[in-house]
């Protein structure tokens, strides 16, 4: 994820883990405390959104240590396109 990061703050883009349907109790395979919110504020400082499909990562309430969130991130108007299509889901 790191590098993806780099390479999108570097030359733009977008970055999509959306929520897995699979498995209800995991709605994604990213953790919040240790990997989405790091990555989501570096993005954000460079200018950029991140959320989780619905809603800004940085503002998901931490319920446990190894919640998992969907992520997406990267470029702005990329993210609310990509935002609003999970939406209409």
């Amino acid at each position: 994820m790191v590098a993806d990061v780099h390479r999108i703050l570097s030359r733009g883009g977008v970055f999509m883990y959306p929520r897995d349907a699979r498995e209800p109790g995991r709605p994604g395979r990213l953790r919040l405390l240790y990997e989405a919110n790091p990555m989501s504020f570096i993005v954000e400082q460079a200018g950029g959104a991140a959320t989780d499909g619905r809603t800004r990562i940085l503002d998901v309430p931490a319920t446990s240590l190894h919640q998992r969130v969907a992520v997406f991130l990267g470029s702005k108007n990329e993210v609310e396109r990509a935002t609003s299509y999970h939406r209409s889901d």
